[in-house]
């Protein structure tokens, strides 16, 4: 079965709003795992075209984006620490969930990719809205807990240890890059 790792929404404008250091080690020790076990990393982050026109103003999250300043190229960049590297993938998503508004499942079934290792930010957005989209299109799942983080430390437990275990297996990087090779 082929693994992909998912890096979702690690940009400057998303983490600018959380304590975000821990876990972009984490996130750096996965990535550093999954490319020593030739595990393909697959970063997604969150894009707009000049003027907003995939957003519409009924949308609670992303509607009042166009009155906001933040999508600058600079503010779209993944975080440096564990950018991507040439011949890494990355997908553009237009709302929460990976797969709403990207090719994100043409790339991964064009792989062969079975089994989605999800990190990212955050556990109640990208992750959740992922996780549930991936479950239903019959990816097997894995959620790295720390290297996952939300801005509600009581949410991003109970979605590890009540929600996600439903539809995936959860683990910590260590767990996961002990069980890679890498």
């Amino acid at each position: 079965m082929t693994t992909a790792l998912l890096v979702m929404d690690v940009q400057e404008q998303v983490l600018a709003r959380y304590p975000a250091e821990a876990c972009l080690a984490k996130l750096g020790t996965a990535i550093s795992s999954a490319r020593s076990a030739a595990v393909p990393v697959v970063y997604v982050k969150i894009a707009f075209r000049p003027g907003f026109p995939e957003i519409h103003p009924r949308n609670k999250m992303f509607g009042g984006m166009p009155a906001r300043a933040g999508n600058t190229p600079a503010a779209n960049e993944i975080h440096p620490d564990v950018a991507p590297e040439p011949g890494d993938v990355v997908v553009l998503k237009h709302r929460v969930s990976a797969f709403a508004g990207s090719d994100l499942d043409m790339v991964l079934r064009a792989q062969n990719i079975e089994h989605l290792v999800l990190t990212g930010v955050a556990t109640s957005g990208v992750v959740l809205s992922t996780l549930r989209q991936a479950a239903d299109l019959d990816y097997r799942l894995t959620v790295l807990a720390d290297a996952c983080l939300d801005g509600d430390p009581q949410v991003h437990d109970v979605l590890m240890t009540k929600v996600f275990p439903m539809q995936a297996e959860v683990v910590t990087v260590g767990e996961w890059a002990a069980g890679t090779g890498g």
